[in-house]
């Protein structure tokens, strides 16, 4: 027999709903022993034929500090070329310093059915923090808060392995987003990061990466501060626009 929950359905649903993205942390560091207990937690979350193809990388202290320090450098290299002119572009494809290694997913444009929600979120954000529409240096500065972490003291590096294709995603994200949510029973904040993705090769020389385990994305956690950016939601869609059609 299952176990019963002892929390009734409208408190869980209002705890779900309640939590946000923190971007923006304080740099309190978050105790290894609680970290531990928030990635227990997480392992309860199913997983197919409970195979948990997926591993954590915990970047805290110097570890923290060089991935994004570099991160930091090949942002603004990339950016420069972006927003400057010819000579950064030039030096960019000549060096190749600031390309993606790995995801470059990151750096393409949403497909049509989604782009309308991904456009809704960055102008609702953007607009938050009063980044005007047009302002490339500014949106670009905004990014690289991404590889400071927000900064967070504890960035997490999500690895799923290759074999398993999509059903390693679909596990790890049902890991992260169970971490997520013990992670805001306990107070703290978390940031899902893909823009991290862009370069595993930076990631990977810091941890003993087991063969066939990909970087998938980072998780920043920590104490979220009383910054107005933690107070913004995004627009949540409803059921009605996930359920398929009947033919």
């Amino acid at each position: 027999m299952s176990p019963k929950s002892n929390i009734d359905a409208k408190t869980a649903a209002a705890f779900m709903a309640s939590r946000r993205s923190t971007r923006d942390f304080l740099p309190k560091p978050v105790d290894a022993k609680l970290l531990d207990e928030i990635i227990n937690d997480a392992l309860t979350a199913a997983s197919w034929s409970n195979t948990r193809p997926f591993m954590i990388g915990v970047a805290t202290g110097e570890k923290r500090d060089r991935i994004s320090a570099e991160f930091l450098k090949r942002w603004a290299a990339l950016s420069a070329a972006r927003v400057g002119g010819l000579l950064p572009k030039l030096k960019l494809v000549l060096t190749r310093y600031g390309l993606p290694t790995s995801n470059a997913l990151i750096a393409k444009p949403y497909p049509k059915a989604l782009q309308p929600r991904a456009t809704r979120v960055g102008k609702e954000l953007y607009s938050a923090l009063g980044v005007a529409r047009g302002d490339k240096v500014a949106r670009d500065a905004q990014w690289a808060r991404n590889y400071e972490f927000f900064g967070a003291p504890t960035e997490l590096f999500i690895y799923a392995h290759k074999s398993l294709g999509v059903f390693s995603a679909a596990d790890a994200g049902l890991f992260v987003a169970q971490l997520m949510l013990s992670a805001h029973a306990h107070g703290l904040g978390t940031c899902a990061q893909g823009a991290v993705s862009m370069w595993a090769d930076v990631v990977n020389e810091e941890f003993e990466v087991p063969a066939g385990y990909r970087l998938l994305y980072g998780i920043a956690i920590g104490y979220p501060s009383k910054a107005a950016v933690n107070d913004f939601g995004a627009h949540r869609i409803g059921a009605d626009e996930i359920k398929l059609q009947e033919r």
